[in-house]
């Protein structure tokens, strides 16, 4: 109770510093304020027992009014309670998300940090917490998150920050670079805490007005604390944008990336368990914007930190996700993804499958009822904590909201 309640002051503390740093620029325009209040009854079916939680939960999000200094936050909370059958994935999360953008007449900054603690990985909605009537069908999590090896019944604090400058060109140009680091911590001591290092440099220029010529240089690090194994990675990507028609634009990058591991001495033994070797870094999205809606198409892979079980990982991420507003009241949402992880040093396997549908129904000007259906299958061939998914479980969950109208502040 202790270390929740410690990480529930750090969320609340980070988020008012940063409030407060950016309160200037939201005075000198009309800002919006945006808040919403959910409760949700869920039915789980799983190998090792059904089960039955409630879930109330919150989201608010600020978004103040300027143009060349904009800032968002956002942020989503609250509890799951076990009603009936076993006690998987029940207690606090929380995630909080800030992006603070500087623009001037050639060159820009962004800023953004996600804080997150949650009791399982995440998946779906902007929280990641499955059937608590967050919106789906839209590129959540954002930014992704590089546990590719679902897991519950273990608490998680996540912390990703990223920092970018650029600056435009003539004839269409731009250069761009930056540096973000990833924290993973395992409170309840279920899981391999993870830090990990990032730089990157891009550049683009327009090749004609339908199509983009992108590449870029990452850099990684990864270490484990407690640990003395650290590996790194740097990949040289390549590819496109193409923008076929006001509704489709597609992207593509492909490239080298290569693994070195420092073998580390240890009295007379040195120990370098990630081999060091040469691979492939691609990725590759579909972006469809519909007249009612969205859809999109995404796949990457590459190399993470090993998912907060394995020291390093190969991965494969596809996932496609579809919203649809039908008439005035009813949006229907679709969200579903594959991940394939194997360890760097040994041949062990994870694949991970989950997709989601919901629907939501205005029923009045501020109350929203929803129906959601999940379900998330896991296999693997590594020895894995017992706190990751193994098998297939299923929700089925329906609940209401409540929703003012959005709040314009203005302030002089």
């Amino acid at each position: 109770m202790k270390t929740k309640l410690t990480i529930l002051a750090l969320l609340i503390t980070v988020g008012t510093t940063v409030h407060a740093q950016v309160a200037p620029d939201a005075t000198m325009g009309a800002a919006h304020l945006q808040y919403v209040f959910r409760y949700s009854e869920n039915a789980y079916f799983y190998t090792r027992g059904d089960r039955q939680t409630i879930s109330p939960s919150a989201s608010v999000s600020y978004i103040n009014a300027e143009e060349r200094h904009p800032f968002i936050m956002k942020y989503s909370g609250g509890y799951t309670w076990n009603i009936a059958g076993p006690a998987y994935s029940t207690g606090l999360f929380q995630r909080l998300s800030l992006s603070q953008a500087l623009e001037w007449r050639k060159w820009g900054i962004n800023l953004n940090d996600n804080v997150a603690y949650l009791p399982e990985t995440p998946i779906t909605g902007f929280s990641g917490i499955v059937g608590i009537g967050e919106p789906i069908g839209q590129p959540n999590p954002n930014p992704p998150t590089g546990q590719s090896i679902l897991a519950l019944n273990t608490h998680v604090v996540s912390n990703q920050g990223y920092g970018e400058a650029y600056r435009g060109f003539a004839h269409a140009m731009s250069l761009s670079g930056g540096a973000g680091y990833d924290m993973l911590r395992y409170p309840d001591g279920i899981g391999l805490a993870t830090d990990t290092l990032t730089a990157n440099g891009n550049f683009s220029r327009d090749f004609n007005p339908r199509n983009r010529i992108l590449s870029n240089f990452k850099f990684a690090r990864y270490s484990y604390p407690g640990y003395i194994n650290t590996f790194a990675s740097d990949a040289v990507t390549a590819g496109f944008r193409r923008q076929w028609n006001h509704s489709i634009t597609t992207n593509m990058m492909i490239g080298p990336e290569w693994i070195t591991s420092p073998s580390s001495s240890t009295g007379s033994t040195k120990n370098s368990t990630i081999p060091s070797s040469t691979r492939i870094s691609a990725s590759a999205s579909i972006d469809y914007r519909l007249r009612f809606g969205d859809m999109g198409l995404n796949y990457n892979h590459g190399t993470n930190g090993g998912a907060g079980y394995l020291l390093g990982a190969s991965y494969d991420a596809a996932r496609i996700n579809y919203s649809r507003q039908f008439a005035r009241d009813i949006t229907v949402g679709f969200d579903a993804a594959y991940n394939r992880t194997s360890g760097l040093s040994h041949n062990g396997v994870t694949n991970a499958k989950f997709a989601g549908a919901q629907v939501s129904w205005q029923v009045g000007e501020h109350v929203t009822a929803f129906a959601n259906y999940t379900f998330v299958d896991q296999t693997s061939s590594s020895a894995l904590s017992t706190s990751a998914l193994s098998g297939l479980e299923q929700l089925v969950s329906f609940g209401m909201s409540y929703s003012p109208r959005r709040t314009r502040i203005v302030t002089h």
